[in-house]
């Protein structure tokens, strides 16, 4: 038995599919069969079924479980020696959505790699629903996720209530509403509701944010006019910032949209049901795992910039 042949091992018990994890791994499936053979004689156990598809052994579900354990110690053995010893040296694994990391990233990364410039990072971007197992089976040790279901085995860091905004040009406005839009924008900079502004096109979004704000319609039992259903901030606001059709638009994007926002664009706080409709953003990481100084001031960093973002208020009126 050695660590390597255990990290093979629980790579496949991911996949269950030989020549996929072979080629993720960049090994060949010979070379990843040996190591399996050579667990399952040192243990002499078969770890897999081989037929009808790969699929673990009771035996194998036992080793796995073992196996996640010591390559989760060796990884923080390995981090608190290189503490120890102040290398400064390492692998940082973090994982957000592509939205999210392209707009922290360039914010913290700069002081990062300034103070760990021997410190590597390793970026996966996804959905929260991919992200937290990765982060529970280690394959990264942060994410920033929207708030889901808690385990035991993380946790789980809220680092921002973050506004949704409903934005719309003041011209689709005055088209749709005419001399009411003045008293409409009044009212909605406090707080906008859904049934305030269904005349308006608006962009959906087929996404987690998207759900939301449908509660916010459904709860209005109003059908909205769909302009355009896609799962991207980055076409809604271009749509939105043509004036073509309304957009829902969270915090983050629209803080750092700043100085690309056309002027006679309208931003109001969207409400649901008498309640500001936020979605709350938290960093993961699991519960037992080691932090090295690096990761805790790669933390740092990252809980400063969305306590920053949290305090811009994107409310404007023209």
């Amino acid at each position: 038995m050695d660590l390597i042949s255990l990290y093979y091992f629980t790579e496949l018990a991911k996949d269950l599919h030989m020549t996929r994890t072979a080629s993720r791994l960049f090994i060949s499936q010979q070379t990843l069969s040996n190591h399996i053979q050579r667990l399952e004689r040192y243990y002499q156990v078969s770890l897999f079924h081989r037929k009808p598809a790969l699929s673990l052994t009771t035996a194998g579900e036992f080793v796995l479980a073992f196996a996640e354990d010591v390559l989760k110690e060796h990884a923080n053995l390995k981090d608190i020696l290189s503490d120890l010893e102040r290398q400064e040296r390492g692998v940082l694994r973090f994982g957000a959505s592509t939205l999210r990391l392209g707009m922290c990233l360039p914010a913290v990364l700069p002081a990062f790699s300034a103070r760990y410039p021997n410190v590597s990072l390793q970026i996966t971007d996804t959905v929260t629903a991919q992200l937290e197992p990765l982060v529970l089976d280690g394959s990264i040790d942060f994410a920033v996720t929207v708030s889901g279901d808690d385990s035991p085995k993380l946790v789980r860091h809220q680092i921002m209530d973050e506004q949704i905004y409903l934005c719309v040009a003041d011209s689709l406005l005055t088209s749709c509403y005419g001399s009411q839009a003045g008293h409409l924008k009044q009212r909605a900079l406090a707080g906008a509701r859904v049934e305030d502004f269904a005349a308006l096109p608006f962009c959906i979004f087929d996404n987690r944010m998207g759900r939301q704000v449908n509660r916010c319609f459904e709860a209005a039992h109003i059908t909205p006019r769909a302009y355009i259903t896609t799962t991207y901030t980055q076409i809604a606001t271009t749509i939105c910032f043509q004036r073509l059709a309304a957009c829902f638009c969270p915090q983050m994007s629209l803080a750092t949209l700043r100085g690309e926002i056309p002027p006679d664009i309208n931003i109001f706080p969207l409400w649901y049901k008498d309640q500001p409709l936020t979605q709350r953003l938290s960093l993961i990481r699991l519960k037992d795992r080691y932090l090295p100084h690096y990761s805790k001031f790669f933390l740092d960093l990252i809980f400063h910039y969305f306590s920053e973002i949290e305090r811009i208020d994107m409310e404007h009126i023209v």
